[in-house]
């Protein structure tokens, strides 16, 4: 019975999601020129709603101003900030708990990271949150 106990837990769904995006200005809504590119990885936690995330980028044309995860937003089109980061400086990892509405879009692919520097205040690199990429 303890064995058969055992494999059930196994089959049950895991608690943890992974998120990633690729970062450019291709990405930004509009379009910008930039040498710039990064990478965002994030883990939620299904059962305390933790996300937690490393943001590394490089090539910008200044230094970082602010960064943040936007929405909810597809791809394409804008939204405010949701989750802003302690700070810009790359690598930028942090976490927090979020909303249950937060997940939903989080889930649903509708954040984006966000990474503003003053020649784009807009911001110069994007990318979209996507699970298991």
């Amino acid at each position: 019975l303890v064995v058969g106990l055992a494999g059930c837990s196994a089959m049950q769904p895991s608690k943890m999601v992974t998120f990633s995006a690729k970062l450019s200005g291709a990405s930004e809504v509009p379009a910008v020129t930039t040498a710039g590119k990064g990478m965002a990885e994030a883990t939620l936690n299904k059962d305390t709603n933790v996300l937690k995330w490393k943001v590394t980028y490089s090539g910008l044309t200044g230094p970082a101003m602010a960064g943040h995860f936007h929405g909810p937003a597809a791809a394409g089109t804008n939204a405010g900030v949701v989750v802003p980061f302690a700070s810009a400086a790359s690598p930028i990892e942090g976490q927090a708990t979020l909303t249950a509405a937060q997940v939903s879009d989080l889930m649903a692919g509708k954040w984006y990271a966000n990474i503003h520097t003053a020649a784009n205040k807009g911001g110069e690199i994007r990318g979209q949150l996507m699970q298991g990429m």
